[in-house]
């Protein structure tokens, strides 16, 4: 059926919709184009295909094998974390990376290479996965591994769902010993002291982010929480379901979010943080999941939705561009108040596309407020690409051919990447950076 089709940040689609109970039911529109999606959570208008055929991989769940001495796990493609981590949890095992939210799927997580607080330890999802099937438009299942079919696994990683429908995934699992996380939240009150308890906090902790409070910047001046932590050596292993959470019902009114009501936020955020810094012990949803305690709280953000902008910068420049991309949103009076700054590892990533690499990452949520809006982030490109960065394209709904080209390291790469691209699939976002070459 021909559907309207959402994103998380409220862009939309009409495609043809089609539920695969099984993959031999996954049937291939070549006249047309074809995307798989998922839980609709990527930000802009990568997991949308205008006018092609949609097929979502959610019905593809079952978990088909594992491995408990080896720690690896084969699973079909549309499992989510949630799913994964109810099974492994109480087994003694968890996932090797998760980003903010349970509601991925494995295909997800594999299409858009995802990272999380572990970055500078475990590198990205990507560097987990033992192998892999895509169907191809062709009619081939074939099996991808870092020694079978090779180019094609490096392509899919981080692809962008475009080399083809991932029917089943194999991973390697990292052992807990419990599933409590040993955190401590730390105030800082300047970028100086973000970068150095990154540095520090690196060596000793396994996981690590801040929250930032982008009103706040001027010169070196930034408030913010650094959050650190590692799983603790005792306590139990226990699954925490989502049970009953609060739930955005509509769209807010679009007033709803203003430079005021930010600020408010920020600062009672802030002080809570300060109320409860230092060490505690949490189980680990609200620590590695804090976008989960509210559903549908894209909501906020009105019909029009938002723009996630998400840059990373290579760390000879990371501090100089961090500071003038945040005093060029707070001169701007755009605010953020879901805005966090961590450092990636040197782990190189496998993924072609991939995003993640060595250096600092700033992710920001904008009200989608028309030309003032991309103005800005046209201002903040600026000052991205001087410096050497890149912008990531699992979030982006505007950026150009020449913005995603500089992001994927250059025409070579990419040129590498179409030559194992599957022809019969496409999305919007494909169409938009490749067909409009601005």
């Amino acid at each position: 059926m021909t559907t309207t089709l959402h994103s998380w940040g409220q862009r939309h689609a009409q495609s043809d919709f089609c539920e695969p109970a099984f993959i031999q039911d996954v049937h291939l529109d070549l006249k047309h184009t074809n995307l798989a999606i998922g839980l609709g959570r990527s930000y802009g208008d990568s997991g949308l295909n205008e006018a092609g055929r949609a097929l979502s991989c959610l019905s593809l769940k079952r978990l088909l094998a594992f491995d408990e001495s080896q720690g690896l796990l084969r699973a079909e493609a549309g499992a989510t974390l949630y799913q994964l981590l109810e099974f492994l949890i109480p087994r003694g095992f968890f996932l090797p990376v998760v980003p903010g939210t349970q509601y991925v799927t494995l295909a997800g997580a594999i299409a858009n290479d995802i990272h999380g607080k572990n970055h500078h330890r475990a590198g990205n999802f990507g560097h987990h996965v033992v192998r892999f099937e895509v169907l191809r438009s062709s009619g081939e299942r074939i099996e991808c591994s870092r020694d079978k079919n090779a180019e094609l696994f490096f392509a899919t990683i981080g692809g962008l769902g475009l080399t083809g429908f991932i029917s089943w995934v194999e991973l390697r699992l990292p052992r807990i010993e419990s599933s409590v996380i040993e955190q401590e939240l730390i105030p800082f009150e300047d970028l100086d002291d973000y970068f150095e308890l990154a540095e520090e906090s690196d060596l000793t902790h396994e996981f690590t982010m801040s929250w930032i409070d982008v009103l706040s910047s001027q010169g070196n001046r930034l408030r913010g929480l650094f959050i650190r932590g590692n799983f603790s050596p005792t306590g139990p292993k226990k699954f925490q379901p989502s049970g009953k959470l609060l739930r955005v019902p509509v769209n807010l009114p679009s007033f709803t979010l203003n430079s005021a009501s930010v600020k408010a936020f920020n600062s009672l955020y802030a002080l809570k943080g300060r109320m409860h810094q230092g060490i505690s012990r949490t189980s680990y949803r609200p620590f590695f999941f804090p976008l989960d305690a509210v559903l549908d709280w894209n909501r906020i953000y009105g019909r029009r939705g938002f723009y996630q902008y998400q840059m990373r910068v290579p760390p000879a420049h990371a501090r100089d561009a961090t500071r003038a991309v945040l005093n060029e949103i707070t001169v701007s009076g755009e605010g953020s108040f879901l805005a966090v700054l961590k450092n990636f590892g040197s782990l190189a990533p496998e993924g072609l596309l991939s995003f993640p690499r060595e250096g600092v990452t700033l992710a920001l949520d904008f009200c989608d407020r028309g030309e003032k809006t991309l103005a800005l982030f046209e201002r903040l490109d600026q000052i991205v690409f001087e410096a050497g960065g890149a912008l990531y394209p699992a979030k982006d709904a505007r950026m150009s051919h020449s913005a995603f080209v500089s992001s994927v390291g250059g025409e070579e790469t990419l040129n590498k990447f179409i030559k194992q691209k599957d022809p019969a699939f496409s999305s919007s976002f494909w169409r938009r950076v490749m067909d409009e070459r601005t």
